[in-house]
């Protein structure tokens, strides 16, 4: 075969990649650098309500953010503990919860019962999810404050508007849903074990604490990884279930659960202020980027490249 043979059979084959690729490359293009391209041009403009009259306005919005907005130092505090508070329970609870599912029950049917379960909240639609907490917090029919009393606690009048009882509903609500996807990911990681190495492991004497930190905790890294960004990012950009229970921005605002994602949804579609809500967004997509690389450095990103 001589070289212009194999130039025209390797052209072929990038051909052929190409083809089968373009759906994800579109795709991309369409639903990630698409939006991000417009939300950065809008972020250096002053649209507001009509985007058809928006014109070059260059760092005035972020200027705005650093130094002109008041309600920024707060937003940025509340969006820190609440990110902070619910990643510990997802990342965390959600292992520990796959650990006594997977590894504890040795039933399956048992152990995927208890998957289900939890799960649920998930499949349930945003509206019904907020409006089973509305209920169950309810001082005159929910269960919630009986429940506390029945251990000496004495619940608030208002989940929603006392604080500090509005932060705790805000982790609570947001960490209860958020669980469920961390569990599944490490149960499926664990179960992809082999067993062989359980077996060797008891043979040898190994507690059942000791199988848990020196196998199943160094093979879970990259599942561990997955689930603390994905989880990050995630809440760096929900606001949906805050927004279907408090009920406005305003009410929000006055329990003090109003999140970055949350004020920015009201510039930009209650205010009409499409161009500082764009800069707000570009801020979130800043500090995501700089929580992956340290999420990157704090796992060993490069060791585990290396390992696999």
């Amino acid at each position: 075969m001589n070289i212009s043979t194999k130039t025209r059979k390797n052209y072929r084959q990038y051909l052929l990649a190409f083809l089968f690729l373009l759906p994800f490359i579109l795709f991309v293009l369409l639903c990630w650098i698409g939006p991000l391209g417009t939300t950065i041009l809008l972020s250096f403009s002053d649209a507001k309500y009509v985007l058809s009259r928006m014109s070059y306005a260059g760092f005035s919005n972020y200027i705005k953010i650093f130094r002109f907005d008041l309600y920024v130092p707060e937003i940025l505090k509340i969006t820190m503990f609440y990110i902070g508070c619910v990643l510990i329970i997802n990342a965390l609870f959600s292992f520990l919860l796959a650990i006594m599912v997977t590894y504890y029950i040795k039933h399956e049917m048992v152990g995927a019962v208890y998957r289900v379960l939890w799960f649920l909240p998930r499949m349930l639609p945003t509206i019904i999810y907020a409006l089973m907490w509305i209920w169950f917090i309810d001082p005159d029919i929910g269960l919630l404050n009986p429940i506390l009393k029945l251990f000496g606690f004495a619940g608030p009048e208002s989940w929603i508007l006392q604080k500090p009882f509005s932060y705790i509903l805000l982790v609570a609500v947001n960490g209860f849903i958020g669980v469920s996807w961390g569990m599944l990911i490490y149960s499926a990681a664990i179960k992809s074990i082999p067993i062989s190495f359980f077996e060797a492991a008891m043979i040898d004497g190994a507690t059942r604490f000791q199988i848990i930190k020196e196998i199943i905790l160094p093979l879970l890294r990259w599942p561990m990884l997955f689930v603390t960004a994905w989880q990050t990012l995630s809440l760096m950009g929900s606001y949906g279930e805050i927004l279907a229970i408090w009920g406005s921005h305003g009410t929000a605002r006055a329990a003090g659960v109003d999140v970055w994602a949350l004020y920015t949804y009201f510039k930009a579609f209650a205010l009409g202020d499409y161009s500082y809500a764009a800069a707000l967004s570009m801020i979130l997509v800043i500090i995501g980027i700089i929580l992956i690389l340290i999420y990157f450095k704090i796992f060993g990103y490069g060791r585990l490249m290396q390992s696999t």
